[in-house]
């Protein structure tokens, strides 16, 4: 099963979210397009916080040099993104794949992230609470469940209960648990995560 993860935003915890993702599954893990910090990348972290052997990080199909759109971080390398030549890893394991940025962030003039989930993917959603988060949330979700895709929710960050029940209320979509404020993240925090959320994204 492929578990592709989202955010409503920029750094909302997608990594943090995919890194519990990878270890409570054991799964594989591919971030198709990299822009900025590629000596310390998200494939990088994921790396840091699991702990099982069996993952498999992939290469980047894009690993680009400025941290911005990868449209506009594809532009200042010269580059031109190309949707046939981001190819998915063959593996027989689960794979979690993490967007970059928003959904609707640019690739290129006509395709965005949302044009790399494919009809089978179970979509993460991360959500994390801040002034704008319930309309950024719910259009996340209805641009997902217009195109009749598996969607489930993830709240990152100190908990909301007003913002929190409003989305799951109006969305009606799958509740897979939260990611609480922490000091810091490292190998047992994930894990710890991991065991508490792996039945639920099993169920999912």
């Amino acid at each position: 099963m492929n578990y592709f993860v989202t955010g409503i935003s920029t750094e909302v915890g997608k990594t943090v979210v995919s890194a519990i993702l990878t270890e409570a599954l054991k799964a594989d893990y591919w971030k198709p397009v990299q822009a900025g910090d590629l000596e310390d990348s998200d494939s990088h972290k994921i790396k840091r916080f699991i702990s099982n052997t069996k993952t498999v990080i992939h290469p980047n199909a894009y690993a680009l040099n400025t941290p911005m759109s990868p449209h506009a971080a594809a532009d200042i390398d010269s580059i031109h993104i190309d949707l046939e030549q981001i190819i998915r890893p063959e593996t027989n394991n689960h794979l979690v794949i993490e967007g970059a940025g928003g959904l609707l962030v640019p690739l290129n003039d006509e395709a965005t992230i949302m044009d790399l989930i494919q009809p089978a993917d179970k979509v993460v959603v991360v959500s994390r609470h801040y002034l704008g988060s319930i309309n950024h949330t719910l259009l996340t979700v209805e641009k997902l469940l217009e195109k009749d895709l598996q969607v489930g929710i993830i709240f990152s960050g100190d908990e909301h209960p007003t913002t929190e029940s409003i989305i799951l209320k109006k969305t009606q979509v799958p509740f897979l648990g939260r990611i609480n404020e922490e000091q810091g993240f490292d190998k047992a925090t994930v894990k710890r995560y991991a065991e508490e959320l792996r039945s639920n994204l099993l169920s999912f």
